[in-house]
């Protein structure tokens, strides 16, 4: 199974945009300098008062559609 690591940081008020329907979608480069563009329902798990920081792995099937995401560190 593909998996991405991403580094992650967001502060609480750049994901404050998803809460207020202004975005649903996270923009991330991943280790390697491919560009992910996930759902971001699947970073509210890891959201913080300071946000959300930290190194991701994200597990992709063969088609390309996301399975997993856990956090690293």
């Amino acid at each position: 199974m593909p998996s991405l690591v991403l580094d992650i940081h967001l502060t609480a008020d750049q994901f404050l945009a998803y809460y207020q329907g202004r975005a649903n979608r996270v923009l991330a480069y991943s280790r390697d300098g491919r560009s992910v563009s996930l759902p971001a329902h699947h970073l509210r798990p890891f959201l913080t008062h300071a946000g959300i920081q930290g190194t991701f792995r994200l597990e992709v099937g063969a088609d390309g559609k996301l399975l997993d995401v856990k956090r690293l560190a």
